[in-house]
């Protein structure tokens, strides 16, 4: 699953890279958590012949997908990820697969080594960042949950896929991946129907993101500075992750 990350590349880096137009600036953020907002892109209305403006625009949006079926959001769980291989049929996803995808910027996310209880060894956290730095895309899905006194909220999820071997090591799962040259297809829920984006949900190749241990600062969503990221040495004692076999299986995708 992906349950913290991050996004503190600037407007102007993240306009550029998702090709949408962002008037506002706005802060660094090194431990973002559910509930909290979150920046999305979505596809937008087509500009005139001539406009030099995108097509695309962005948003925010509450992380944890809502349902527009759901009568009362204390008795539905928090849904911050949705698994790729079920999306496209599962109730609370269906509607969203076929007519909001999004796509979510971000500069890295974090996963934890959850060791058995039997080893004794303690949980540890790993800030996973692209190689090559910049902005990555997420794949997510949104939903605007009305109340019954009219009241709007947008939500959104992101996809989750088998994690590649670079990362099974730590966890199973990892956040899909868009490569810019897939944006415009995945953002277009017009011509292109679930069934049609389904090669894109997939792990990202082996050596685009580098995995760094850091302490359990950001474990609390208090801390929300950038020492959140600052490297950490693993303890002597610790067993680092077996590093996974690349002929072990992953989970099959639809």
């Amino acid at each position: 699953m992906c349950g913290r990350f991050a996004l503190t590349s600037t407007a102007d880096q993240v306009g550029e890279a998702l090709g949408v137009l962002l008037n506002d600036g706005f802060p660094a953020r090194y431990n973002i958590a559910p509930t909290q907002p979150i920046l999305v892109v979505i596809s937008g209305d087509r500009q005139q012949p001539g406009s030099n403006l995108p097509d695309r625009r962005a948003l925010l949006v509450r992380w944890g997908f809502m349902p527009d079926w759901v009568k009362d959001p204390k008795e539905f769980p928090l849904l911050i990820n949705a698994r790729s291989e079920t999306a496209i049929g599962k109730a609370s996803f269906r509607a969203a697969m076929r007519h909001r995808r999004i796509i979510i910027p971000a500069s890295g996310f974090y996963e934890w080594h959850r060791p058995s209880k039997e080893s004794g060894e303690k949980s540890q956290a790993y800030w996973i960042r692209p190689r090559s730095g910049g902005v990555i895309a997420f794949a997510g899905l949104m939903e605007t949950w009305s109340s019954a006194d009219g009241s709007e909220v947008d939500t959104g999820a992101i996809l989750t896929t088998a994690a590649n071997s670079a990362i099974r090591s730590i966890h199973d799962r990892m956040p899909v991946v868009i490569k810019p040259e897939d944006f415009a297809r995945w953002l277009d829920c017009k011509t292109q129907e679930p069934r049609d984006v389904l090669d894109l949900m997939k792990p990202v190749q082996e050596d685009f993101f580098e995995a760094i241990p850091v302490s359990d600062r950001v474990n609390k969503v208090a801390n929300m500075g950038p020492e959140v990221q600052t490297p950490v040495a693993l303890d002597p004692v610790r067993k680092p992750p077996k590093k996974a076999d690349p002929e072990d299986g992953q989970l099959s995708l639809l």
